[in-house]
């Protein structure tokens, strides 16, 4: 048991520093190579976030343990905006742009209305079983090339106003050896959350599907509280709502897209209150920005925010 919850916490660690050194290390190859910022942040920071979640993912499809995948992408995905985004906004007022309020939240409320269609074959199909198979994870990573390509246009109209001198560009050995050794320990720590996370819910009799939705849910999004938060700090609203908006649109088109597409993935009924929840998430963030002063998260938001996920989580743990 002491060795499970040690390996299990220490593939946490593994997980986060190797997505930081593999995003590090293609970065520093991309700016030798004089790709823009803008261009970097778009993509291999953008995949690099995402990075925990896939990893832990494609370990938990691989194995069977599908309530483990689906419920860490609908976990963070709940996290991210009840927990992260009420944290950010606690420390400072976030401030949204018109089209995160009207293009990039419909279109991440859209991820999680495209799954609930997707995963309820019983219901609104009348198969014998629900899953989201190989068909449904190539409509997802569909959806997703479309998300990229309206990002990538709208960066065409944008300037960057990231400050290059913040980031080392080092040398091509160095950054090929982070690179191998972020992929390393995404592998090795993937593996030990996914191990661990099953043997812990055997040990105390718990569902692998609460372990999914809390536990690994908000290991894996360490990432996106880290950015947001700073980016509060640091009077960032885009960088702190967008880091979590793109986050959501990427878990569902992009991780579950990939992960249903190499095995498919049985859905229990019981998770659609987790998407529902997801979905009123959502809606939340949505209407929050008309409550209160125009496109603002306040801090009384934030504080309401992370009230309601913590009541989440212990309706999580009663359900067991």
């Amino acid at each position: 048991m002491l060795l499970t919850l040690t390996l299990f916490v220490i593939g946490f660690v593994l997980l986060i520093k190797g997505a930081d050194f593999l995003v590090d290390g293609a970065s520093s190859i991309a700016r030798r190579f004089n790709i823009s910022e803008l261009a970097i942040g778009l993509t291999i920071v953008a995949f690099g976030t995402s990075l925990p979640e896939l990893t832990v993912n494609l370990f938990a499809s691989f194995s069977g343990n599908t309530d483990i995948a689906i419920g860490n992408v609908l976990g963070s995905n709940i996290a991210n905006i009840l927990l992260i985004l009420g944290i950010s906004a606690m420390i400072y007022p976030l401030t949204t742009q018109r089209g995160t309020v009207w293009k990039e939240i419909p279109f991440s409320l859209l991820a999680v209305v495209c799954i609930a269609i997707m995963a309820n074959d019983r219901f609104l199909d009348g198969m014998t079983m629900n899953d989201l198979g190989r068909a449904d994870g190539l409509v997802l990573i569909a959806f997703f090339i479309i998300f990229l390509y309206y990002t990538f246009g709208l960066s065409a109209t944008e300037t960057s106003d990231v400050d290059t001198e913040e980031h080392k560009t080092r040398t091509l050995p160095v950054s090929a050896l982070m690179i191998i050794g972020g992929l390393i320990a995404l592998v090795v720590g993937g593996k030990w959350i996914v191990d661990g996370a099953v043997a812990i819910a055997r040990i105390f009799n718990m569902s692998e599907s609460l372990i999914g939705l809390t536990v690994v849910a908000v290991g894996t999004s360490l990432p996106e509280l880290a950015t947001s938060a700073m980016a509060a700090y640091k009077r960032q609203s885009d960088i702190a709502i967008g880091n979590v908006v793109g986050s959501n649109i990427f878990n569902i088109f992009w991780i579950l897209g990939v992960s249903s597409t190499i095995t498919p993935l049985p859905f229990n009924e019981g998770a659609n209150f987790d998407i529902a929840t997801a979905v009123g998430a959502t809606l939340l963030l949505f209407f929050a920005l008309f409550v209160g002063r125009r496109h603002i998260i306040e801090r009384w938001q934030g504080g309401a925010f992370i009230l309601i996920y913590a009541a989440y989580t212990t309706f999580l743990v009663m359900r067991g």
